[in-house]
């Protein structure tokens, strides 16, 4: 799936409306329904086990709105007017769509069969009333919509305008019309707070992508109000306060409950804080065609098992082939550890074969060989040289590029530590190995420290997979940078440097040269454990071994990881109590 900042957004949605002909109130009418299903289908959820309820009137008058009432309208509905049914078919609503929810033929006609839409029935609906905060915009429009969508279903809805309603313009004013021509109750604000006590709900329609800076008068009242309200809230494409491109959270930013995003998914839900303000987040089509965003050439993609297979050519099944021996499947080099933390060396070692390589050679200082054997009896040892305290040094990195030669890729830096001339050794590792690279750790540190634009290029890949600490040694900048866009820090120094990145942290980012980002969303929070990192070096090094491109490894190896964390939480009492053997082991 494909993510899209604010500016790829407008885009998309203007080729739809001017190049493919479809109206742009066509497609605010199909995101408000999507916000309405969601909504319902919130609402379904929280009705398992009420006891069933008798139909009563509407709040606003009308005649009574039972479920098989409901039904028979919308069935006449789309009888009489097929184009506007056409235009609700989103493949999301198409999905939901069948069955009998009015529990069968109506009274006095035995042999007519009225299916109704099942994605907009509200069972229990008189339980529920829910306050729709109106902004100015196309957001706003987009929570009109499913205003009147909730009152069809017989869910009561009050309007709460952030601004004078005769201040929208455009589609929006067209919907603020039509929810008061169908009788929805609506106030402007006045300041304050306003009660909450009486509604089961909110639905946030205040700001959308186009928003820029934090939330002022009105708009931050209301969204701080929402925020201390106790109740569910539900939010129309982003939260209200949310940067859509960066994941920033402004003061205040709504903290929903669920998100409904229409079309695309946006890049400032991937990332944190705004994932976390997000809550729950359903993906909904509104009419934009899926492949539109492929013919304008975007290339930021959601990590998920279509996206590895579709577009980066994975194998995710990780199959083997039966005459395959262990020549097949490749050999890692891991240049790693020291006496002091030679542990680091020995998890990438072991994640790598974990990952599927046939053959890893675990190089180390000869001092710590005799230490390390039977660590891992299915590793191989040798000795890189190194200091006869057991650390590494300058001259090591010969050793390690004649033990590369034969090697299908080479890992360093986990557990090296810093040393004398360390600059000289990396860099004649990173001029001199003829195979894949992946460095991680110390190597990034010394890395950082270094001017490698002026190295000798490479030919074969170069995999940086540091966290954010070690990416603002890298980028010269603070940490605090680096978590306020991670995606456009990643893409923008994998571009300049020629480098594939790997930024580590919740919602992994991969970035390649080319361009191309993918956001993984994998893993567990217990996976914050020493270690884990190294784990995940060992990883991309034996897919990588194995005949994976550079992209395609570190992908796949990122999203490899996550699922072994979240398997390993699963299988502790306390996820706590995760460690980087407990990812290995569960690969």
């Amino acid at each position: 799936m494909h993510i899209v900042t604010a500016e790829e957004m407008r885009r998309l949605d203007r080729i739809t409306i001017e190049r493919l002909g479809i109206p742009a109130v066509a497609l605010m009418e199909n995101a408000g329904r999507a916000i309405a299903e969601e909504i319902i289908a919130l609402c379904r959820r929280r009705g398992v086990g009420r006891a069933p309820l008798p139909a009563r009137a509407a709040r606003d008058g009308g005649a009574p709105h039972s479920a098989g009432a409901w039904a028979a309208g919308a069935a006449h509905e789309e009888a009489a007017a097929p184009g506007a049914g056409a235009a609700w078919n989103t493949a999301a609503g198409r999905a939901l769509r069948g069955g009998n929810p009015s529990g069968g033929a109506l009274a006095g006609a035995p042999k007519l069969h009225i299916s109704g839409d099942a994605a907009l029935m509200a069972e229990h609906a008189e339980d529920e009333h829910w306050l729709v905060l109106v902004g100015k915009g196309n957001n706003g429009g987009d929570g009109l919509v499913a205003a009147r969508y909730l009152r069809e279903a017989g869910i009561a809805v009050s309007l709460l305008y952030a601004v004078p309603p005769e201040s929208l313009t455009g589609e929006a004013a067209l919907q603020r019309d039509a929810a008061a021509a169908m009788g929805l109750p609506a106030a402007v604000h006045g300041g304050g707070s306003p009660g909450f006590a009486g509604y089961s709900g909110v639905l946030d329609a205040l700001l959308g992508t186009g928003a820029a800076g934090a939330p002022r008068g009105a708009y931050a009242e209301l969204i701080a109000a929402v925020n201390g309200s106790g109740k569910p809230v539900v939010s129309a494409d982003i939260p209200s306060g949310l940067n859509a491109d960066t994941g920033e959270t402004h003061e205040p930013c709504i903290q929903a409950s669920l998100t409904v995003c229409l079309a695309f998914l946006k890049r400032g839900l991937l990332q944190y804080p705004g994932s976390g303000a997000a809550g729950r987040i359903v993906v909904r089509s509104i009419g934009i065609p899926a492949g539109l965003a492929r013919e304008e050439g975007l290339s930021a993609y959601w990590l998920t098992p279509a996206v590895l297979e579709g577009v980066l050519g994975v194998d995710v099944s990780r199959r083997r082939v039966p005459d395959g021996h262990k020549g097949t499947y490749g050999h890692v080099l891991v240049a790693a550890g020291s006496l002091r933390m030679s542990g680091a060396g020995l998890i990438a070692a072991r994640a790598s074969l974990r990952a599927g390589c046939g053959l890893a050679t675990w190089a180390v200082p000869g001092k710590l060989l005799p230490l390390l054997v039977g660590a891992a009896p299915e590793l191989m040892l040798a000795d890189a040289g190194g200091q006869a305290d057991g650390t590494w040094n300058a001259e090591a990195a010969e050793e390690v590029l004649n033990l590369a030669e034969k090697k299908d890729v080479l890992a360093v830096g986990p557990g090296i530590g810093r040393f004398q001339e360390d600059k000289e050794w990396l860099k004649r590792i990173w001029e001199g190995a003829e195979c894949p690279l992946v460095v991680d750790a110390d190597a990034l540190n010394i890395l950082a420290e270094c001017d490698y634009r002026s190295w000798k290029s490479r030919r074969e890949p170069v995999i940086l997979t540091p966290h954010p600490g070690e990416m603002a040694r890298l980028a010269g900048v603070s940490t605090m940078e680096i978590q306020r866009d991670r995606i456009g820090l990643a893409l923008s120094y994998a571009r300049e440097r020629g480098v594939i990145l790997v930024l580590k942290g919740a919602h992994t980012v991969i970035a390649s040269p080319d361009g191309r980002i993918f956001v993984n969303t994998t893993g567990h929070p217990g996976m914050a454990t020493g270690g884990a990192g190294d784990c995940l070096t060992g990883i991309i090094a034996g897919l990588l071994a194995q005949g994976l491109e550079g992209v395609q490894a570190a992908a796949f190896g990122v999203y490899l990881h996550g699922l072994a964390g979240e398997k390993a939480a699963l299988l502790r009492d306390d996820p706590a109590s995760v460690i980087a053997s407990d990812i290995i082991e569960a690969l």
